[in-house]
């Protein structure tokens, strides 16, 4: 049985595999999933310089909720969260980066015109989908531990209230009564 073939010419698990791939890239800065240049740049196929250069010519397309460059505190920040340089003479990075929302990675495609670009837009849709699904599926996993946890506190308290009782209950029988009574 042959695998049933993707609207771009990829195999689905194999498009799924790549989408699952870019999801893995999508960083949160600001309070967006972006994807950075480097790794745009690295989907679409073609040079960090030339998609830069691309955003700069056709500025008008990319207004700043689709597009944000780091500043200096978030890219310090964020070199624990991704690599930003390069082993080797010429691996430290000249400009900051540019980081792409959904919308932008998207628009970046249609300024590339590259076929290529056009095919991969799709993907990185894709995983922005899956990553918005596995974290909504979280936060739902999320809000059942708290009511979990809020349930073992009250069931500890009750649990130690109980035991309280049980145990003046049994000090009671195994105290002789006084003779007063």
């Amino acid at each position: 049985i042959a695998e049933e073939e993707s609207c771009w010419g990829m195999p689905e698990p194999a498009a799924r595999e790549v989408a699952t791939s870019i999801a893995r890239k999508i960083h949160i800065i600001r309070g967006q999933r972006v994807l950075m240049d480097t790794d745009l740049a690295a989907v679409y196929g073609v040079s960090t310089k030339r998609l830069n250069e691309q955003v700069r010519r056709n500025v008008d397309r990319f207004p700043d909720d689709f597009i944000f460059q780091l500043t200096n505190q978030e890219l310090a920040a964020s070199r624990s969260q991704f690599a930003t340089l390069n082993m080797g003479r010429g691996g430290n990075i000249k400009y900051r980066p540019f980081a792409f929302t959904e919308h932008g990675a998207v628009m970046a495609a249609t300024v590339l015109s590259s076929q290529q670009a056009v095919q991969m837009s799709i993907l990185i849709v894709r995983a922005f989908v899956e990553l918005r699904t596995v974290m909504a599926a979280n936060t739902q996993m999320l809000r059942k531990l708290q009511a979990l946890e809020k349930s073992v506190v009250v069931l500890d308290a009750d649990s130690r209230r109980q035991f309280k009782e049980l145990r003046t209950l049994v000090f009671s029988l195994a105290t002789p009564p006084s003779k007063e009574q």
